[in-house]
This record gives C-alpha cells, sequence and structure tokens, in this order.
C-alpha cells in the first residue's frame, strides 16, 4: 500500500514542480515585457514608475477578476453589446448606398471596420456640439488619470478604443488631436494599434473562447497605456491636460449646427477613402516582400521563406516567456508571426477548429494575443487617419516613428497575454 501511495504521490508532486516552473517563467516574461519597454523608451528618466506600477497592479486585478467572475465577464459583453448595437444601426445607411453589395453575412472591411465612420463620426460630433462628450471625457477622464497618472485626454481616448476601435475614435477626436503636441499625437497613434471594435466582438466569439475575448479587451486598455508611459512618456503639464471643446467664431458663437454637420461628413469621407489607400498600400508591400524572399527557395522545411515565418522565429522567446514547453511556445510563436503580418481573423480561421483541444494556458495566451488589431495593415490605417487630422509635421514625426507603433502594439499584446496566462492554468 505504502509503495501504491509513493507512485500516485511523486507524479502529483511532479505535474505542481512543472506548473511552478511554467508559472516562474510567466512571471519573468511579465518582467522581462516592461524591460523591453524601459529599453527603448525615448526619455528613461522621464518615466513615472509610480503610475507603472499602479497599472500593473490594477491590470494584474483585472485578470484575475475577469478569468474568474461571472459577473466580470458579464460586465464587459453588455457594455460591447451596446456600442456593437450603434454600429448595427448605421448599416442601415449602408444597405440603403450599397444594396446587393451589402452581405451581412460575409462583412468585408469596408462595410465592417469604415462605413460606420459615416455614422459614428457625425453622432459623436453631435455630442461634443451640445457639449455632453466633454462634460463625460472631462469626469471619466479625471477619474482615470487620478487612477493611472496619466493625462485626462489619453485616459479617455483608451476606454473609447475599447469598443469604438481605432480609426472610429481618432475620427472623433480630430479637433483634440490638433490642439495636442506631436509627443501627445505619437502616443495616441501608439496606443491605437491596440484596440478592438465592438461590431467584431461577435465574431472573435464565434471563433474563439469568449471569456478570453472579453478578458483581453479591458487588460489592453490599460496595458496601451503602461506601454506607452514607458516606450514614450511624456510630462503634460495642467496647462496642456485639457479637453477641446467646439470651436467658436470671432464673435464667440458656435458654427450653425447644420453646417457643423456637414463638415463632419465631408470629413468623415474623406477620412475613410484616405485610411483605405494607405490599407491597400501596406498589406499591398507586406505581400511584395514575401514575393521577393520566395525566390530564395524553400529552406524552411520545404516551404518559401516569408516574413511570417521569419517574425515567428524572433517571436519564440517571448512565446517561451509565456511559461510554455518547448512545442506549444513554437507553435504561438508561428501564430504570433502570421497575426502580425495579416490579421488576428487569419489566424482565428487556422485554430478554431482545434483550440478547444488546446491546454488551458496555452488557449488563454494565444486568445489574449490575437484579441487587438495589432499588426502592419493598422500601421496603414493609423498613418492614413492622421493624415486626415494633423497637419504635416506631426504627421511626418509619426511617420519617423513608425517602429514605435509596431513595438507599441505587440508590447501590449505580449503583456495581456503574460496577465492573464498567470491566473489560466
Amino acid at each position: 500500500m505504502l509503495a501504491d501511495l509513493q507512485i500516485a504521490f511523486i507524479p502529483c508532486i511532479f505535474k505542481k514542480g512543472v506548473r511552478s516552473m511554467y508559472f516562474a517563467i510567466n512571471v519573468l516574461g511579465l518582467i522581462v515585457f516592461l524591460g523591453v519597454g524601459f529599453l527603448f523608451s525615448k526619455n528613461k528618466k522621464a518615466i513615472n514608475w509610480k503610475a507603472i506600477a499602479i497599472m500593473v497592479v490594477l491590470n494584474l486585478l483585472l485578470a484575475w477578476f475577469l478569468t474568474g467572475s461571472a459577473a466580470g465577464r458579464a460586465g464587459v459583453k453588455a457594455a460591447a453589446d451596446g456600442f456593437a448595437w450603434i454600429v448595427d444601426v448605421s448599416a442601415k445607411g449602408t444597405v440603403f448606398a450599397l444594396g446587393g453589395w451589402y452581405d451581412a453575412k460575409n462583412l468585408n472591411f469596408i462595410c465592417s471596420a469604415l462605413m460606420p465612420i459615416l455614422m459614428i463620426v457625425p453622432m459623436f460630433d453631435i455630442l461634443t456640439y451640445i457639449g455632453v462628450l466633454p462634460w463625460i471625457i472631462k469626469w471619466i477622464g479625471k477619474g482615470l488619470s487620478v487612477l493611472t497618472g496619466q493625462p485626462k485626454f489619453e485616459s479617455f481616448f483608451a476606454v473609447e478604443m475599447m469598443f469604438l476601435g481605432n480609426t472610429e475614435v481618432l475620427a472623433i477626436s480630430g479637433m483634440q488631436l490638433r490642439k495636442m503636441t506631436k509627443e501627445r499625437n505619437l502616443t495616441i497613434a501608439m496606443m491605437s494599434m491596440s484596440c478592438v471594435t465592438a461590431s467584431i466582438l461577435g465574431a472573435y466569439i464565434a471563433m474563439m473562447p469568449g471569456q478570453f475575448i472579453l478578458t483581453a479587451v479591458p487588460i489592453n486598455i490599460v496595458n496601451s497605456l503602461i506601454a506607452t508611459s514607458l516606450l514614450n512618456p511624456i510630462n503634460v503639464t495642467p496647462e496642456e491636460d485639457t479637453i477641446e471643446t467646439v470651436e467658436t467664431n470671432e464673435s464667440g458663437k458656435k458654427e450653425p449646427f447644420f453646417s457643423f454637420l456637414g463638415d463632419s461628413i465631408l470629413g468623415a469621407g474623406k477620412l475613410i477613402l484616405i485610411i483605405i489607400a494607405n490599407v491597400v498600400a501596406f498589406v499591398a508591400l507586406a505581400a511584395l516582400i514575401d514575393a521577393i524572399l520566395a525566390l530564395f527557395g524553400k529552406p524552411l522545411g520545404g516551404k518559401p521563406i516569408s516574413l511570417e515565418a521569419i517574425l515567428g522565429v524572433i517571436m519564440f522567446p517571448f512565446s517561451w516567456l509565456m511559461g510554455l514547453p518547448l512545442d506549444q511556445a513554437w507553435k504561438l510563436a508561428q501564430y504570433m508571426g502570421m497575426k502580425l503580418v495579416t490579421n488576428e481573423f487569419v489566424v482565428m480561421g487556422e485554430v478554431t477548429s482545434t483550440i478547444a483541444h488546446y491546454p488551458e494556458h496555452l488557449k488563454a495566451v494565444l486568445t489574449t494575443f490575437i484579441t487587438s488589431f495589432a499588426n502592419f495593415g493598422t500601421l496603414g490605417m493609423i498613418i492614413g487617419a492622421f493624415k486626415g487630422l494633423v497637419g504635416k509635421e506631426d504627421n511626418d514625426y509619426i511617420a519617423q516613428n513608425i517602429g514605435y507603433l509596431l513595438l507599441s502594439g505587440i508590447l501590449v499584446s505580449l503583456l495581456s497575454a503574460a496577465f492573464v496566462g498567470l491566473f489560466v492554468w
């Protein structure tokens, strides 16, 4: 009997020991990812470590609450459903304009991501015109900035990104962006790499574990503040930490409402065209790089060299730091590379039929990592959006720091996966 107990007990101890080792690696990974942000910081001396420590603790609490509490998951889903309803309403205008071209069951990029801009931008501009949105920004931004140590607008921008998506939030923030410094606009551009859009959360959940999709959304937001606070720390004075309202003319009066609304709609339309042009160019250039690399043969086990495969190799050490066995870490790294070159939907399509059989920890970190728009195509969307919203000097500055946009998006995804991974085994 004693021998039987020993036989049963020893594997149990071994299993707990292995899990403890992987947990320690996951903790180490979280520290390393924060260290990467410090390493590439534009101004290491300006980093507010107290604010970063507070945000790290906040995300630890969020990750614990949202992975173990039905109430937390239900709250995030309810809010996402509300914003998705707004986008669904905007589809009525798209259906009227496009008729048979509009396929609700197979929405393309223009219909699902860009056409809602034509309703969402004027709607939020109206809220700005009547003073509702500035009031909300003032108080929610103030509360978040007190908690996180970040400026009011950056804090509220992070919350808007949680459900509206990068192009929509940038579009409705044009008035504010034009008043800010180029350094703060770079922060906003970097944060824009880390969002999702409420209108496609339902599609995500249909393909991947919904619990981790909904957990990733708010955690990404806090991590976008952490990443930008490390990579691009900025000291915003109280005089600069203001929220812009509708501009008035020389006599102190607002522009007539319907003139204001017409300008808003035309601005939204121009913005869509600019974004489409930039996305087409960026995705096509990535495809050209793959075509050139393919000319060097097929050294990767019979597969041609591709940007995706190269990024998969680069991401392997970071994947292993999630606390995974080597084979699972390699698999995750390949999906990371695929996501950066293509988008999250491509990866979801690859794993949707098999992810239910993955180990729980791998399932959590993979789902969390790919739940964002951080990829090369998004770079085109953000640069295109800023070209239609701010001046040439700010645009040039953002273009010069495009590597920081991509690094910020990757770092946020890594941090989110590491935070969630700590609580799912």
